[in-house]
């Protein structure tokens, strides 16, 4: 759980930052890798990371004022890596701007579980960090490189 709004913003930096390095090494060709046919490729979980955070973030009350439908995936990975740095941005401002750190351990009400604001934030990283490993294996299954996100690779050291 975060109880500094700065904290917060240090690990979603660097977490974002992690999964711009993934988007970036998938190529159109092979943007459409699934572990199995027809569930979550490449593609599918880059946009699903650019806009789960909007549901994270409703959650807490907090609007991101963003067109993004999940429904509507972005005919390339190019224009799913611009939505998700806007994405990033708008979350990364919004946050500074309507939270304290006393607001992180406000508690609200999450699927019938009182939560504290922090520890929704937490688990929007976590979230975050759980599909880099999926995406990570889907890419090496495509043939592509693997950027070292949270630590060396065979293709990258960090």
């Amino acid at each position: 759980m975060y109880r500094k709004v700065e904290d917060f913003i240090n690990d979603w930096n660097h977490n974002c930052a992690g999964t711009l390095s993934i988007f970036e090494a998938i190529t159109e060709e092979k943007k459409y890798q699934a572990i199995v046919v027809g569930h979550s490729t490449l593609e599918w979980l880059s946009w699903h990371l650019t806009t789960a955070p909007a549901y994270f973030c409703e959650l807490i009350g907090l609007s991101l004022n963003l067109e993004l439908d999940k429904a509507s995936t972005p005919p390339s990975i190019k224009e799913i890596i611009d939505n998700y740095r806007m994405m990033k941005e708008t979350v990364t401002t919004t946050v500074k701007e309507q939270f304290t750190d006393d607001t992180l351990s406000n508690n609200i009400d999450m699927h019938g579980q009182s939560t504290a604001v922090g520890a929704v934030l937490r688990l929007m990283v976590d979230h975050q960090t759980h599909h880099h490993a999926q995406m990570q294996v889907l890419l090496r299954q495509a043939g592509l490189a693997i950027p070292g996100v949270m630590g060396s690779t065979k293709e990258a050291s960090r």
